[in-house]
């Protein structure tokens, strides 16, 4: 159909208008939806679960937590009272009503009051696990006190008096009530000071064996004879140690004194002992564990591993060390992760240090030395000065 020029003229006016409408449409102000003020988000049980570990167990090698949502019950154990209250409180505080089924340690009734405990061997095993085959994590060494925590089988789980928690068969130490426990620690004690010896049935030392023993063994004193001392192992033994290698226990405590030199003797008189991963003792040692023994011969008690002896004392630069200081190496921090502590040795001086790496040796910084390190001196993190210092040691002076 053919439109006159008057049609034409009406219908382009109607578009027009219609443009200015649909455009008005779209310049005007949306308007904007009322919202409410969005609610905080309930954390889950789990999530308090991590929070609370957080604060109180960060580090599961001195301090056990461990809970779980069971239907409407919330189970596990800790030994940090503080850790349970704190748990129970979130929960309530968030809406949960859970029954406590959270056992603090050490549990009494299982153990029938039977919580403490003492080295009973030259060299207890402590393990990550109750059983044989799991990682030895640490040592404690003969007449060591222990807290006794948990059972599991004829496992038991024990802390040592740094704290550090670990599971022990139970033919390697003698449990014992609270009542026996000051009992005994009420006895005169002596400390093996030899790298290695032995006990014996009678006053020869051509009788029979009772154990062997190693260095900062502690022994109840029953009696004294011309050679030999009559003493009494923890679970009632008795046995008889020559005098010539033995020390009062308080006597070497009041004698014993830390210095550079002192330091470097015990370390040189190790070396060549065996690298052993969690090994604390004239045995075996890993790199902490040698480190510890250097400082605990001289009467200073490092914490058990790297990752831990790099908190004590203070920081120095690598230009000011000084013999004894503790050098840290491992992986360094990038944006995506923070550092990792793996190793650790002490400082000799022109540019030396003493270390357990497969066996105990010195290595060197030193490029232009047979001894140079390479692996080590690539990942050289800081260094930690512990002499004069009190920061996470204990003094067994005291």
């Amino acid at each position: 159909m053919k439109l006159n020029k008057q049609n034409r003229g009406i219908i382009l006016s109607m578009l027009c208008l219609l443009s200015l409408s649909t455009m008005a449409q779209i310049a005007k102000p949306a308007s904007v939806p009322q919202t409410s003020t969005p609610q905080p988000t309930k954390p889950t049980v789990y999530a308090i679960i991590e929070q609370v570990r957080k604060k109180h167990a960060p580090d599961k090698r001195v301090a056990f937590f461990q809970a779980e949502l069971d239907s409407n019950r919330i189970v596990g154990k800790t030994n940090l009272p503080a850790a349970k209250k704190d748990l129970l409180n979130r929960l309530k505080s968030n809406g949960y009503t859970l029954l406590d089924a959270v056992k603090l340690l050490p549990d009494n009734e299982l153990l029938e009051n039977r919580n403490c405990g003492v080295a009973n061997i030259s060299v207890l095993n402590l393990r990550s696990q109750p059983k044989e085959s799991a990682e030895l994590a640490s040592q404690a060494l003969l007449g060591t006190p222990l807290k006794v925590l948990d059972r599991e089988r004829n496992w038991y789980m024990i802390q040592t008096p740094d704290n550090y928690i670990g599971w022990a068969d139970g033919s390697t130490f003698a449990r014992i009530t609270q009542y026996q426990f000051d009992r005994y620690q009420a006895n005169k004690f002596l400390m093996f000071a030899k790298p290695y010896g032995f006990s014996y049935a009678k006053a020869d030392e051509n009788s029979q064996t009772i154990s062997d023993l190693t260095w900062g063994n502690v022994l109840a004193v029953k009696d004294t004879l011309q050679d030999f001392y009559e003493v009494i192992y923890p679970d009632g033994r008795n046995a008889f140690i020559l005098k010539k290698e033995v020390i009062g226990h308080q006597e070497w405590k009041q004698s014993v004194t830390a210095s550079e030199q002192n330091l470097v003797n015990a370390a040189f008189r190790m070396q060549g002992l065996p690298y052993l991963w969690g090994g604390t003792s004239w045995k075996g040692v890993d790199c902490s564990g040698f480190t510890r023994m250097v400082y605990q011969s001289n009467g200073i008690l490092l914490p058990r591993d790297a990752s831990q002896q790099v908190w004590a004392g203070e920081e120095v630069p690598f230009d000011s060390l000084q013999v004894g200081d503790l050098l840290f190496f491992g992986e360094k921090a990038t944006p995506e992760k923070s550092e990792r502590v793996v190793h650790v040795g002490m400082w000799l001086g022109n540019k030396e240090f003493i270390h357990s790496s497969g066996m105990v040796r010195i290595s060197s910084f030193d490029e232009r030395s047979p001894r140079y390190d390479a692996h080590n001196a690539g990942r050289y993190l800081r260094a930690r000065r512990i002499l004069g210092t009190d920061k996470g040691i204990v003094s067994l002076k005291k």
